[in-house]
């Protein structure tokens, strides 16, 4: 018999939760109205998540929350006071981003299960590591794998007690997850934060080759990958859509769950992917499983493809047959909306009655009889009732007493006191025991567990530390500045050194005062390159944006800084990266304001950085963004084009914005916005908040002029650190133009 695989569901809203159930899904993933990552669908209360619960698992189907944005500092009050109710409930899983989300959850809040969410962007076996320390029981992949690498990272996961989620139908960001910044940026709406406006999907001038949508990719289906992804060991499919409706949720998943049926009773697979075209797709590509990474993952229409569809295999595109298959396709929506809807309807969140009978008299035990459409029981007070003590057990003091039983899955119908003795009393501690009793048997044998405080940490003393300038380089052409200044120096690593090994190990031995500076993105082999460079390099210190490299130096006890691509926010991811490995500082994202900086409690014999002059990333894809810009000669790309290829170039959007795309050797495509950020008043508005702050002297062209060579920028941001007069000034009329926008605004 086949190893049965989950099949898990969007729930955007309650409609939506039911479609999935009523389709055959195992599981849905759902987010509440606050704190998860997809603002923009309608969400459920938590008022309905005790209902919801109830409808799933008495479907057999279990449901896993996404508490999947990053946590700022004055949030952690609210956040903690809902894993309070969470934890009380029958929830199945939480998924997480953020680092402090998941100290907290593995600290205090042991019960509920920890899920890495995709924003975590997992995809080399240090991360894997790194989550299994955090207590991560589950882990969604990123979308970008092929399958040999799926297949490597789950054995992995297996080893390590870690269950592995892989994307497998839906949107296909252009962007690693969870290392997209384009929406923050312009417009303020981080996807971090569950706030993205997609502005990768929007029109652009019309490019060299002619797109319009040059950033659109294909939606992503798996569905005729299933035996691959099943002898790859894959622990569950996963559905996107938590923004689409009921009637897409039911169609997709009853497309797969009929899929998984013939896989496993006649091992054989339905080929086409007609199913899924009834609902919105921007066509198909599962190029990123399959290792084939082409031109054929764009498209140039962010809209809807199905009548497009329908219409090229009915005979063509004419006018005509378009319209006619516009109306074929609204029909038959129509007919899926009708019949889903009569499903749901007879589906129910709400919470099961309950009826509570209590009985005594004076010298006997009180007695309490609880009935539920399902059962009843008993439970009885180990002190006997009393005629006096400190209020009486009327109808008013025994619903204040037990209302939070309406906290579960159950709602209180009924309180009947006929046979409880008037002017009878019990000692309060009798009452919250019985009602413990009462709240074990209604959570299906689990202990209540009472609100966890969660430590308030100490403020940061006011200190006189003047920090330290560091400056970020990637060229053996900038080494030269480490004659000219006393400024920490980092050099950037490409995101693959497997082909120059040799040339990286050289110049860290040569320059002994060089900080390495390792990618957010290291996947496969480079990953493990990269760990040999370790090894044979044996660094005093790195920084790094990547977990799994951080993974590596605390086994290996060599002293690492988390660069600022690690998103750090909070107070309580310090603690989770001091504690659990051994970290010696951190870069502040710069995603947040001042305002949310200046709550932020660093551990102690921990140092803050934060980097007050760069090009901006805004995001970093493993597709090449040349393909539909200026044109490439392949159709796909192959093993020469990460180590080989360097290029740049721009695209527009239609509000006149431009974007530069860079790709360096060694490393993957990447986009920066075309004005760089530049923050000089940090250095008064947060004095002895950071130890050091950097500058980024790469060389990435935007459209920032810098009126100096790097020698004398660097003099001057010195000068302004050492508090020189007009040196704030020179530095504004020297690089331009600049924003600080991201802290302004913050997140």
């Amino acid at each position: 018999m086949k190893r049965k695989i989950e099949l898990l569901a969007p729930g955007g809203d309650i409609d939506s939760i039911k479609a999935a159930i009523v389709a055959g899904a195992d599981a849905v993933y759902c987010g509440l109205d606050k704190f998860n990552a997809r603002n923009r669908a309608t969400n459920i209360s938590s008022d309905d998540l005790n209902g919801i619960l109830r409808l799933a698992h008495k479907h057999k189907c279990q449901v896993f929350l996404t508490l999947n944005i990053l946590i700022t500092e004055n949030e952690i009050p609210a956040f903690t006071g809902v894993l309070n109710k969470l934890v009380n409930t029958s929830i199945d899983g939480i998924i997480v981003q953020d680092l402090g989300m998941f100290y907290l959850l593995a600290k205090y809040f042991k019960r509920l299960k920890i899920h890495a969410s995709t924003q975590f962007t997992t995809h080399n076996e240090g991360q894997v590591k790194f989550l299994s320390k955090l207590a991560a029981e589950r882990v969604n992949l990123s979308r970008e794998l092929n399958i040999d690498e799926i297949k490597a990272l789950t054995l992995v996961a297996h080893q390590n007690n870690i269950l592995t989620e892989v994307f497998v139908h839906g949107s296909n960001c252009i962007s690693f997850s969870g290392q997209c910044y384009m929406s923050s940026v312009h417009g303020g709406n981080s996807g971090n934060r569950g706030r993205c406006s997609q502005p990768c999907r929007d029109q652009y001038l019309t490019t060299a080759e002619g797109k319009n949508f040059p950033l659109n990719l294909k939606d992503n289906s798996a569905f005729t990958d299933l035996k691959e992804l099943s002898d790859a060991g894959v622990d569950s499919l996963k559905i996107e859509g938590r923004i689409k409706k009921f009637h897409y949720v039911y169609t997709v998943v009853e497309a797969w769950r009929k899929q998984l049926t013939r896989f496993y009773s006649e091992d054989k697979l339905t080929e086409g992917t007609n199913a899924l075209r009834k609902v919105f797709n921007r066509d198909f590509t599962n190029d990123y499983l399959k290792g084939e990474i082409t031109k054929n993952m764009f498209i140039d229409n962010p809209r809807d493809n199905s009548a497009i569809y329908l219409s090229e295999i009915n005979g063509g595109l004419s006018e005509a047959s378009l319209e006619k298959a516009k109306g074929d396709v609204y029909d038959e929506r129509t007919e899926i909306i009708t019949s889903v809807e009569k499903q749901i309807a007879q589906l129910s969140i709400a919470k099961a009655p309950l009826q509570i009978f209590f009985s005594g008299i004076h010298g006997s035990p009180l007695k309490v009889l609880v009935t539920t459409p399902d059962t009843s029981y008993e439970v009885f007070s180990e002190v006997n009732l009393s005629d006096t003590g400190t209020e009486v057990l009327n109808q008013e003091v025994l619903l204040k007493r037990f209302k939070i039983l309406n906290e579960t899955e159950y709602l209180i119908e009924r309180v009947d006191l006929q046979d409880l003795h008037p002017n009878v009393y019990l000692p309060f501690k009798e009452l919250t025991a019985i009602k413990k009793k009462l709240l074990f048997i209604l959570n299906d044998s689990r202990e209540y567990i009472e609100p966890i405080a969660v430590p308030v940490l100490k403020k940061l003393e006011s200190s006189n530390i003047k920090p330290k300038l560091s400056v970020l380089i990637s060229s053996a052409e900038d080494l030269y500045l480490t004659d000219e200044t006393s400024a920490t120096i980092y050099f950037q690593l490409p995101d693959s050194i497997k082909n120059s090994m040799e040339e990286f190990v050289d110049l860290f031995k040569t320059n002994t005062g060089l900080i390495p500076w390792f990618p957010s993105i290291i996947i496969g082999e480079d990953y493990r390159a990269t760990v040999e460079f370790l090894d044979r390099l044996k660094p005093k210190c790195i920084v790094t944006n990547n977990t799994g490299i951080a993974f590596e130096a605390f086994k290996k006890g060599i002293s690492w800084i988390a660069g600022p691509q690690l998103n750090t926010i909070n107070s309580f991811s310090l603690l989770c990266l001091k504690e659990n490995f051994n970290c010696s500082g951190a870069f502040i994202s710069n995603e947040i304001s001042k305002m949310q900086m200046q709550g932020i409690k660093k551990p102690d014999d921990f140092e803050l950085f934060y980097s007050i002059f760069h090009p901006i990333v805004l995001m970093t894809s493993r597709q090449c963004l040349f393909h539909q810009v200026t044109g490439c000669w392949k159709d796909a790309m192959d093993e020469t084009c990460i180590p080989g290829c360097a290029r740049t170039a721009s695209t527009t959007n239609m509000k006149n914005t431009s974007f530069v795309i860079e790709k360096s050797k060694g490393s993957f495509n990447t986009i920066y916005n075309d004005i760089n950020f530049l923050n000089t008043d940090i250095v008064a508005d947060l004095p002895g908040f950071y130890s050091g702050l950097m500058v980024d002297l790469r060389d990435i062209k935007t459209g920032t002029k810098t009126g100096m060579d790097k020698a004398g920028t660097i003099r001057l941001f010195e000068n302004m650190l050492n508090g020189a007069a007009e040196s704030k000034k020179e530095l504004e009329q020297t690089i331009y133009p600049t924003t600080k926008g991201q802290y302004k605004k913050g997140i």
